[in-house]
C-alpha cells in the first residue's frame, strides 16, 4: 500500500521501503544513521511472560540484521479494557527482559483498549552508514546461511489447537526467545576488528560508496556480507525471494540441509498448517521448482512463518563464518548457494 502512494524523496534516507528491507536506515552524519523498525502481534503462546520475551526478540532482531545496535525501544499496547492488568504487567517484564539482554532502553510506549491484546516494539538503533546490511547485494557463488531452526509457525498452530508436544514447545520458545545478537556479534564485530565496511552495494547513496570490490576483504582478514535478512512472516522462500529480486540473481536450496525445530514435521503431518504458511506457499511458489525427490513435508515447511525466526546470511566465506558462528553458540547452517539470475528463480533439491 505504501508503493501506491506519493513518493518523498530524501537523500537522508539510504534504506526505505523500496526492496521490503527489514528496517529503515536515515542517515544523520557521515558516520552514524538511525535504524527503525516497528512489529507486534497477538499471543502466540499461553504464559504472558514468554509472550513478552517473544515480542520483543522479533522486534529487536530486524534491528541485528540490518546490522544495526538498538538503542532505545517504545511498547505498542493492545489490551482488553476488562482483562487482568497483571496479565499485561508480565508481558511488559517478558518484554524488559530481552531489552535489558539487547542493552536496548525502553523509553516509553502506547496503549489502546482492544478486545484482543496485541503487543510489540518501535525499535530505534544506530548504524555506519557503509555497514548496512541489507537484502540486495547478493552475488552468484555466495553461500546461504541460516542461524536457527524453522518450524515456530506450524508449532504455534498446534498449540493453539490443544496438540503440541510440551518438548515441541519448549524447542520453539527456546528459538523465539533467542536474540540475533550473537549472531550479528560474530559479524559485524569482525568488521569492527579489520575495518570491513561490508555492505550491500546500494546501501549508500555517494558513487564512492557504491564500489564493493574495493571493500571486499580476504578471507584471512574477515568476513564478507554481501545480503542479509532475518526469516519472519513470509518463511525462508518469501525472506529468499526478497533477496533475489533485489540482488537479481537466483538460489539452488537444499531441503535436506535446511535445520527444524522437533515436531515441525509431525505438525505438518497432522495438518496443523498456519494460515500465514498457505497464503506464502500461494504467493511465492511460483518462483521455485522442485526435484522429484523433495518430499511435500519438506516442501511445505519452507513457507512456514516465522516469529523472531534466524538471520539469511549471503557470503562468500560461507566455511568460515559457519565456523565461526558455530563456535560462538549459533546453530548455524549452510543450505544452498546463490547462482546468476535464471529460471526457476529458486531450485530446490533434496
Amino acid at each position: 500500500m505504501l508503493g501506491k502512494l506519493a513518493r518523498q524523496h530524501d537523500p537522508n534516507v539510504l534504506v526505505g521501503f523500496d526492496h521490503a528491507d527489514d528496517a529503515g536506515v536515515y542517515q544523520l552524519t557521515p558516520d552514524q544513521a538511525l535504524v527503525q523498525t516497528v512489529d507486534f502481534f497477538t499471543p502466540i503462546v499461553d504464559d504472558p511472560y514468554t509472550f513478552g520475551q517473544i515480542a520483543s526478540t522479533n522486534a529487536l532482531s530486524d534491528v541485528y540484521a540490518m546490522g544495526g545496535r538498538p538503542l532505545t525501544a517504545l511498547a505498542l499496547v493492545c489490551f482488553p479494557d476488562k482483562a487482568d492488568l497483571e496479565i499485561l504487567e508480565r508481558i511488559l517484564a517478558g518484554g524488559l527482559s530481552k531489552m535489558i539482554e539487547a542493552g536496548c532502553t525502553v523509553i516509553g510506549g502506547h496503549s489502546i483498549r482492544d478486545e484482543e491484546t496485541k503487543f510489540g516494539y518501535s525499535v530505534t538503533g544506530v548504524i555506519h552508514p557503509k555497514k548496512i546490511y541489507q537484502n540486495a547485494g547478493a552475488k552468484p557463488g555466495d553461500k546461504l546461511i541460516l542461524t536457527k531452526a524453522l518450524g515456530t509457525g506450524v508449532i504455534s498452530t498446534a498449540i493453539k489447537k490443544g496438540k503440541a508436544e510440551q518438548g515441541w514447545i519448549d524447542a520453539a520458545v527456546k528459538s523465539m526467545t533467542t536474540l540475533n545478537k550473537k549472531a550479528a556479534d560474530v559479524i559485524t564485530n569482525a568488521d569492527a576488528t579489520t575495518g570491513n565496511v561490508g555492505t550491500a552495494a546500494s546501501a549508500v547513496r555517494s558513487s564512492e560508496a557504491r564500489q564493493p570490490d574495493a571493500r571486499r576483504l580476504t578471507p584471512d582478514a574477515g568476513f564478507t556480507i554481501h545480503a542479509m535478512t532475518d526469516i519472519t512472516g513470509f518463511g525462508l522462500i518469501g525472506h529468499l525471494r526478497e533477496i533475489l529480486l533485489a540482488s537479481n540473481v537466483s538460489a539452488a536450496l537444499s531441503a535436506s540441509k535446511v535445520p527444524l525445530l522437533d515436531g515441525a514435521l509431525d505438525c505438518i503431518h497432522a495438518a496443523h498448517i498456519p494460515g500465514g504458511l498457505k497464503n506464502n506457499r500461494d504467493f511465492a511458489e511460483c518462483l521455485v521448482e522442485y526435484d522429484a525427490q523433495v518430499p511435500d513435508d519438506l516442501r511445505t515447511i519452507l513457507y512456514d512463518p516465522q516469529t523472531a525466526g534466524g538471520l539469511l546470511i549471503c557470503t562468500p566465506d560461507g566455511e568460515s563464518l559457519t565456523q565461526a558462528l558455530n563456535q560462538a553458540g549459533v546453530p548455524a547452517v549452510q543450505i544452498g548457494k546463490i547462482l546468476p539470475d535464471s529460471k526457476p528463480r529458486i531450485h530446490v533439491a533434496r
